[in-house]
């Protein structure tokens, strides 16, 4: 499907309208329902967890793009070690997290600990509003940015948590690499990578 308005660079103006969509994209996520157990306030609670990586940290050193109720952060090889929160986002980060920080750290640990150690274009978050299903603004994005990794001729990488997701990343190249169950008794995190391709394909 065609979008009326094709994905825009996002700017530090846009988190309000980003965080609300990716905090009704990541309702039902079985990561982020982990992180923020309580359903009376987890809608809150992640939209200034978007908030604040969208503002703090992605925004400055990572490729974001939006449309109407969806959005994405691409970190390139060039911004991979700019594109990780300092301290003051760490505190913050902290205090939204309450007593799911710990948990929250060692995931983030276990993830980068199996992350690849080649060149790569990572997809750090892509989400839509549910509202939006179906009217290809998510695709629209993921096409976007893995444009710009087949540019460079590198490889793309992301993280799931929702096994129903993977078919929709399949469809755009992406196979499975392995899997790997969180400490602390989270959920299961599938890692994904997408060869690059030439530009004309």
């Amino acid at each position: 499907m065609a979008l009326k308005n094709p994905p825009a660079t996002a700017v530090a103006a846009d988190a309000a309208t980003i965080s609300r969509s990716l905090a009704r994209a990541f309702d039902d996520d079985p990561m982020m329902r982990w992180f923020f157990p309580v359903d009376e306030t987890r809608e809150e609670s992640l939209t200034a967890y978007f908030g604040t990586i969208f503002s703090r940290q992605y925004v400055h050193n990572a490729v974001c793009e939006r449309t109407e109720s969806a959005a994405a952060f691409w970190v390139s090889p060039e911004g991979r070690d700019k594109a990780v929160p300092d301290e003051d986002t760490i505190r913050e980060l902290t205090a939204i997290l309450g007593d799911r920080a710990d948990l929250f750290g060692a995931a983030v640990q276990a993830a980068a600990a199996h992350g690849p150690q080649e060149p790569h274009w990572y997809l750090a978050v892509i989400g839509a509003d549910p509202a939006a299903q179906g009217t290809g603004q998510g695709a629209a994005l993921l096409r976007s940015g893995l444009a710009k990794a087949d540019a460079a001729g590198l490889p793309a990488y992301l993280e799931s948590s929702k096994e129903s997701n993977l078919p929709f990343y399949e469809y755009f190249g992406f196979t499975t690499q392995q899997q790997l169950t969180l400490p602390g008794g989270g959920p299961t995190l599938w890692s994904m990578r997408r060869a690059p391709r030439p530009a004309s394909a």
